[in-house]
């Protein structure tokens, strides 16, 4: 699913610059991913902070503001460890903007992964992305939201994947393609018994297996919640 770049509300606009030591400073990091940030990023900007004093929308102690981070790359692309060590440092949710190139003829892709806030540390999803983007093309205005959570939620939303579906949260979502991809892991581990298999009899339990897991993968991709529509009565 493809997601167009949003127009940051000016109100919003932080513009801080933020050294890449900040981060060695609050995660403890491999050589690889300290390496990363020196190969990978030229600057680290907090670009905008999306909070009830800067746009009007009240939050909750599940998304009480939300961050976006700038981040410049050196070459083609950062890698995720760069992202998921700026995640682990700032407790707030953060929707990130990759750059690359110069000016005009740059792109731009908006990244983010969902971000659970607990006693704990957070817990960080996967992370989803839209492709590349013209830094010069038109963006959008921010969805319409009643409150932070919601804005977070139609935020992320068209970075997955999958459809929502009515009444899931982001939540919802990320539990339902963390298990579309065990299921497309185990379809790809069955489907190698199958080209291997000599014997009949396994043949076909193996493709009633691979059967089984298709529809049920069909029924998590699907738009709506229930048996999948050609197994419907």
């Amino acid at each position: 699913m493809t997601a167009l770049l949003y127009r940051w509300p000016k109100a919003a606009a932080f513009g801080r610059v933020v050294p890449k030591t900040k981060f060695y400073e609050h995660a403890s990091l491999g050589s690889t991913v300290k390496d990363r940030f020196v190969s990978d990023v030229r600057r680290i900007t907090w670009a905008y902070k999306l909070a009830e004093s800067t746009i009007n929308l009240p939050g909750s102690g599940e998304v009480p503001e939300i961050q976006v981070f700038e981040l410049e790359a050196k070459e083609e692309d950062v890698a995720e460890g760069v992202l998921v060590a700026i995640d682990k440092a700032v407790r707030t949710p953060i929707i990130f903007e990759i750059r690359r190139g110069e000016d005009a003829d740059g792109s731009i892709r908006m990244v983010a992964a969902h971000k659970q806030l607990g006693a704990g540390a957070p817990k960080l999803g996967p992370y989803f992305s839209t492709g590349w983007q013209p830094a010069s093309g038109d963006r959008d205005p921010l969805p319409t939201a009643i409150d932070l959570a919601s804005m977070y939620t139609a935020l992320l939303e068209p970075l997955t994947p999958i459809a929502g579906r009515a009444g899931e949260n982001v939540s919802d979502v990320v539990g339902r393609l963390t298990t579309v991809r065990s299921l497309e892991r185990e379809m790809a581990a069955l489907e190698r018994k199958l080209r291997n298999e000599s014997q009949l009899n396994r043949k076909v339990e193996l493709r009633r297996t691979l059967k089984t897991k298709q529809a049920a993968l069909v029924d998590l991709t699907s738009a709506t919640d229930g048996p999948a529509a050609g197994n419907r009565n």
